[in-house]
């Protein structure tokens, strides 16, 4: 069951490519043909593609690295952004909750396809997050022909970012994009943040197996809205976000 939305605000896939010197072309075919051939919801923003480099991708990758994963990018990874020549940028349909699984699904799906057709880097902006290209292989591979549990789950740590902090939440960012609420538990609870990250981690698999109710029940916690992001923001999570007392028992 799905709670009635905060917002008319429909979430997104917003999915940022980088590419070679000279591979701006083949990257962008790629793109073009993985949105025939399955992901037809999807359209290139032709605002934002160029066939040059952006100064800003460095900063912007170094923000957007997963830190949780223990192999989530390495030293290569981020030499490929440093040394790109090329930008892609492709966007998703809004989402309801009940059909961003699958919507998340296909974006993971174009992720694999267009790393494999050449791109060098990849990183998603609707969070704001970032993985090396073994790390976003795995979670395709994990995702593919997995239950539907198993599959929402990997497109959840593949597009969503966490532990986020606000000085009294840590908290996570994203969860909109497989229709869940985010997730924050009072930074007071733990000073691990790998800890805090693996509580939200397992609020959130509660969340798809049990549904929304029954872990605001099991743990005293509030749905409310989530007032950070602007609800023309990519980040902004319609769908509002489970506060948590306490830690997780």
């Amino acid at each position: 069951m799905h709670h009635t939305p905060f917002s008319e605000y429909r979430p997104r896939n917003v999915l940022c490519f980088l590419g070679s010197v000279d591979g701006f072309q083949d990257l962008l075919q790629a793109a073009k043909d993985a949105i025939k051939d399955f992901a037809t919801d999807f359209e290139i923003d032709m605002e934002s593609t160029q066939d040059a480099p952006d100064v800003r991708m460095s900063e912007s990758f170094a923000v957007f690295w997963d830190q949780v994963h223990e192999d989530a990018w390495h030293q290569h990874d981020v030499e490929a952004v440093i040394s790109h020549g090329c930008v892609v940028y492709v966007v998703g349909p809004h989402m309801e909750a009940a059909e961003a699984p699958a919507v998340s699904l296909t974006a993971l799906r174009l992720v694999e396809r267009l790393l494999a057709a050449g791109a060098t880097a990849a990183k998603g902006e609707s969070a704001g997050v970032a993985h090396g290209a073994a790390r976003w292989r795995q979670l395709a591979q994990e995702a593919e022909g997995a239950e539907p549990g198993a599959a929402t789950r990997a497109c959840r740590l593949a597009f969503a970012k966490r532990p986020l902090t606000d000085g009294y939440y840590l908290s996570s960012v994203g969860f909109h994009l497989v229709g869940l609420p985010d997730v924050f538990v009072p930074s007071n609870s733990s000073t691990d943040e790998l800890a805090l990250s693996a509580m939200i981690d397992s609020v959130a698999d509660e969340m798809a197996a049990d549904g929304v109710e029954a872990v605001l029940a099991r743990y005293g916690a509030k749905l409310q809205a989530i007032d950070e992001y602007e609800e023309d923001d990519f980040k902004y999570n319609p769908f509002g976000g489970v506060y948590l007392v306490t830690g997780v028992h």
